[in-house]
């Protein structure tokens, strides 16, 4: 997406999934601007007698809890490799033109690029019969689809929330105004990230095509960006910036990075909480996809099918809390009750443009 959604920093180990090694989680990715694009990864081949599902993804989004049913149930092998940005993970798949990966889950935003590079495939969704199980708001995602045609299935989702202090407020705020209220001067900071400022402030403006401007609607955002300039004590540019510039600096609210930034706040004794305003917010939503130089397409599928099970959602929702797009019990017992408040990343009309303009708010 030219990584919209804030991802970030070194790119994780290549590691099957039984490794010990680390690597970067979906969430601890939610870092800014482009990250270095890697090597491509030449998979290791399974043994003739096993087939070897080739996976590409996020920490999180191939845990035991359901990779050794998978094999099981298949007589499969599953090899992870984990990826650290979402420029890494298209760098991966565009180096062997899809023939080094099955199965890839991204974002809404980087479907565009996928598609026309050729690099994943239609899905065969009579294959995917838990698609069925899917939530109302993920039944239906523009970004996903193409000539009629479905290239992903919704998996895990979040959003770039308002976050504030509570003992500097004594309602939640209604809107994403308080980012721009002189009352507040010198106790707000926002991510710096080029992108997600400039849809916000197409969304505050109530602009209904915030991935889509205009030259006016863009001279109108900039405007916007350019007066809460001055009311900024900074932009932050990382997650755990952010939260220490919040807990040392008596900050009252911030454009955050996503939900786990309350508990980094909560854990450095700040009574910290998130809102989505009446204007909405961003959303993340990633989404399994077949790779177009899949071995076999049907174990592909599979493996989409059984990431749909309703105890994957539950699992993603109560040990990684993150949204799921198949048990809305697990989402609400974790407060996951937002998805139709969210406006899902797009590609934007022109990436490089809005980090000009960016670049020209930061400047003024």
């Amino acid at each position: 997406m030219t990584d919209v959604h804030t991802r970030g920093a070194a790119a994780a180990a290549c590691e099957p999934a039984s490794a010990s090694g680390s690597s970067v989680t979906r969430r601890t990715a939610l870092a800014v601007g482009l990250a270095g694009l890697a090597m491509p990864f030449l998979a290791r081949r399974g043994l003739a007698a096993t087939p070897d599902l080739r996976v590409l993804t996020w920490e999180g989004y191939a845990e035991p809890e359901w990779v050794k049913p998978f094999e099981e149930k298949y007589g499969a092998r599953v090899s992870v490799v984990y990826t650290g940005s979402v420029d890494e993970m298209f760098a991966k798949m565009q180096g062997s033109r899809g023939a080094d990966f099955d199965v890839v889950a991204f974002d809404t935003s980087s479907f565009r690029r996928y598609i026309d590079g050729g690099l994943i495939r239609p899905l065969d969704m009579a294959k995917i019969p838990n698609a069925a199980r899917l939530s109302p708001a993920f039944r239906h995602v523009p970004s996903i689809m193409r000539d009629g045609k479905t290239y992903g299935v919704p998996f895990a989702w979040g959003s770039l929330p308002l976050v504030y202090n509570k003992a500097d407020f004594a309602a939640t705020p209604e809107s994403w105004e308080v980012m721009w209220d002189p009352a507040n001067a010198q106790r707000l900071i926002s991510l710096d990230d080029a992108n997600n400022n400039i849809t916000l402030a197409a969304m505050v403006l109530g602009i209904k095509t915030p991935f889509d401007l205009s030259d006016e609607q863009f001279a109108a955002v900039k405007a916007k960006l350019i007066a809460q300039k001055p009311l900024l004590l900074t932009y932050y540019a990382g997650f755990d910036e952010g939260v220490s510039i919040f807990a040392q600096s008596n900050i009252k609210a911030m454009f955050s990075m996503g939900e786990p930034q309350v508990a980094g706040l909560r854990a450095k004794g700040v009574d910290a909480a998130f809102t989505i305003p009446k204007e909405g917010a961003i959303g993340w939503l990633d989404c399994w996809t077949v790779s177009a130089g899949a071995r076999d397409p049907d174990l592909a599928f599979a493996w989409l099918n059984a990431c749909l099970d309703p105890k994957v959602g539950a699992f993603l929702s109560d040990k990684k809390s993150y949204g799921n797009t198949t048990d809305e019990q697990a989402n609400v017992r974790n407060g996951f009750t937002y998805a139709d408040k969210l406006t899902f990343l797009e590609t934007p009309e022109n990436f490089e443009k809005r980090v000009a303009i960016w670049n020209e708010v930061k400047a003024a």
